[in-house]
């Protein structure tokens, strides 16, 4: 998996609306060079298979503006949650492979077809990877009163009493999920997995301090770090993350190679034409080079590292086998 560090902008959702319209900006459509003639001609869908508030809902809404300012077409943010996420992949799975309708997918994309006995449509074949739009750290985390300041000292605890402390997740077969049962593995240690509906769930109970750990992406949880509601024992990245040096990462905090990446990713149908899969993905790439994007991106400690669409493919074929191998040796199965 492609190193790379980049962390969500907190962002403005509407809380009951199933779809947000960015707005039509002043500046004329201007045709660049290797574009599809006539591309796009009407309103782009962007399918997010999960409620609104999480990085694959908050990605479009940072790339829909910046697409709009160079097509005069409008980005329609569409939250589709439902099974895991399975509601809303499965219409862009069927969806007419034109260009107008696409998917926010997660890392929770890679981890579906190994938890899951059937699915209506292939992870692989069913979708062609546009642009990688985010990646980055997942972080262990514990409530100040829980005592453990090291990821050394977390693992002593648990090694102490096997099979009693607990660990949140934002729901089994999710990224906490996964990033947390590797941890498991790697550390050598028994404890029990707690899955909750979502992140504020797993993270109230987290800080209550009714659960002993947590491994969300850093975004959410950043508050909590700074005003020490929380304590960052480690990040799972290979490298630390540019803008929180201080916290260790889990592989050198005890855990030799363990990483564990979150990401998010704009994927198409599979029959989407080639030039306009490649036109999509120069567009995104030019969003994540202008500079009032970096500096935003910078401003949460966010580094920008874009994959080509043949290389997002390899990346979420290899961490689908990654996940099953996981899946099949931890016992994880869909609710």
């Amino acid at each position: 998996m492609p190193k790379v560090i980049m962390r969500y902008i907190v962002a403005a959702v509407q809380s009951a609306a199933i779809v947000m319209i960015v707005g039509l900006p002043a500046p004329a459509f201007a045709q660049r060079a290797g574009n599809t003639p006539g591309y796009p001609v009407k309103p782009i869908r962007v399918v997010v298979p999960f409620s609104p508030g999480g990085v694959a809902d908050i990605t479009p809404r940072i790339i829909g503006p910046k697409l709009v300012e160079t097509w005069r077409q409008p980005v329609v943010v569409d939250n589709r949650p439902g099974a895991g996420g399975v509601v809303g992949t499965e219409i862009v799975a069927k969806a007419n492979p034109d260009g107008y309708t696409l998917l926010s997918a997660s890392a929770n994309h890679s981890a579906t077809p190994a938890i899951r006995a059937s699915l209506p449509f292939d992870t692989l074949k069913d979708f062609a990877g546009i642009a990688l739009t985010s990646g980055g750290a997942y972080v262990l985390v514990v409530a100040p009163s829980f005592g453990a300041k090291s990821v050394s000292e977390l693992i002593a605890l648990a090694k102490a009493q096997p099979g009693q402390l607990n660990f949140s997740s934002a729901g089994t077969g999710s990224g906490t999920h996964f990033a947390a049962e590797l941890f498991k593995v790697r550390a050598n240690i028994d404890v029990v997995h707690v899955p909750y509906k979502g992140i504020p769930e797993a993270l109230t109970d987290t800080v209550a301090g009714r659960v002993q750990f947590f491994m969300p992406s850093l975004s959410p949880v950043i508050t909590f770090i700074k005003d020490g509601r929380l304590v960052a024992l480690g990040v799972s990245t290979q490298a630390r993350v540019s803008g929180f040096p201080d916290i260790p990462t889990i592989a050198e905090s005890g855990v030799p190679g363990y990483q564990w990446n979150a990401w998010t990713a704009l994927l198409a149908p599979a029959k989407t034409p080639r030039s306009i899969v490649n036109q999509l993905h120069r567009e995104v790439s030019r969003v994540f080079s202008l500079p009032d994007v970096q500096v935003r991106m910078a401003a949460i400690g966010a580094e920008v590292a874009p994959i080509s669409p043949e290389q997002l493919d390899k990346m979420i074929a290899a961490e689908i086998a990654l996940t099953t191998q996981l899946a099949r040796k931890a016992g994880i199965k869909a609710d």
